[in-house]
Formats: structure tokens, C-alpha cells, sequence
């Protein structure tokens, strides 16, 4: 008798002890919060360094792009058409830089190189949305990976360029709300 009671205990105990199996492919838990765009930009400061400062802006495991929660994914998408909109819109980074009296003048130059960071964290954004998608989705979104890529590199290879150099942000509003 005591000996099966002595065997069902170390069971349990084994039981309760043992690590729980963890397949990260399921586990989704949201690493990012919706914010305004001044608080995302990585346009202010000095260029050299674009990509890191995008990727420790959003902290997604891209080695493991399957367990990104959907709310996530949605946040970087909506980031990406903020980065956007504050290049090309009203406000952005193109009347800056027109305002200043073009991409010749200090001011101008500086926000050219904040410009071109933007770039880089739109194009990220992009890539990262479509590579999630294609992991979660089975999307083949192969073709449109590789054409943005060539478009990012181009950006981050801008910005080693212009390493050390003056950088400014424009104000623009805009958030990563879905």
C-alpha cells in the first residue's frame, strides 16, 4: 500500500514539476502600444544608425515572425502609413525641406538626413509587415519583399552615409493607431 501511494505521489509531483512545452508559434503576446508619431520617428539626432534605432523602436522577433499578435502587426502597419504620410504629406519632410530653401542650405541638409532615417523606417515597417503577413498568412509576398528590400538597403547605405551628420524630425502628427 505504501509503495502505491509512494509511486501516485512521485507521479504527481513529477507532473506538476515538469516544464511546460512552449511553442512559441503559439505564443502571441503584444510587445508594442500604440504611440504618437513623435514618439516613434527616428528622424532627430545625428544619421549612421537608422535601422538600429527602428528595430529597438519595435522590438519584434524576426526570427519568430509566426507568433507576432495581430495587434502588433497591426500597429506596424499603421506606423508605416504614418512614416508615410509624414515624407510626402502636408507638413512632412518634403515641404520642410522645401521650406527651408532645399537640400543645400544647413537646415535643409538636416532634414534631408532625417528624411532619408524616415525612409528607412517606413520601408522596414513595410518589409515587416509583408514578411508577418507571409508567415502568418501563407501570403507568397516573395516578389514585393525582395523589391522594398532593394529600397530599404539603398536608404540604410544613405544613412551610413551621412553618419554623424546633424538630423531633424519635422512635427507632424500622426500615430501607429490601427
Amino acid at each position: 500500500m505504501f509503495f502505491k501511494a509512494a509511486f501516485l505521489f512521485s507521479l504527481v509531483v513529477s507532473s506538476i514539476a515538469a516544464p511546460a512545452a512552449s511553442d512559441t508559434r503559439l505564443s502571441k503576446r503584444a510587445v508594442l502600444s500604440v504611440q504618437n508619431y513623435s514618439q516613434f520617428q527616428v528622424s532627430s539626432g545625428v544619421g549612421g544608425k537608422a535601422l538600429a534605432e527602428v528595430q529597438a523602436k519595435f522590438p519584434i522577433d524576426e526570427k519568430n515572425l509566426a507568433a507576432v499578435a495581430a495587434s502588433d502587426l497591426a500597429i506596424i502597419k499603421a506606423a508605416r502609413v504614418t512614416a508615410e504620410a509624414a515624407e510626402t504629406q502636408t507638413g512632412g519632410f518634403n515641404d520642410a525641406i522645401a521650406a527651408a530653401g532645399g537640400q543645400k542650405t544647413t537646415a535643409g541638409k538636416a532634414l534631408q538626413v532625417g528624411k532619408i532615417k524616415n525612409k528607412v523606417l517606413k520601408l522596414k515597417l513595410f518589409i515587416l509587415g509583408l514578411q508577418i503577413d507571409q508567415a502568418q498568412g501563407g501570403n507568397d509576398n516573395s516578389a514585393k519583399i525582395t523589391a522594398e528590400s532593394k529600397k530599404l538597403n539603398n536608404n540604410i547605405a544613405l544613412d551610413k552615409a551621412a553618419a554623424g551628420q546633424k538630423s531633424t524630425p519635422v512635427n507632424f502628427q500622426g500615430t501607429s493607431k490601427p
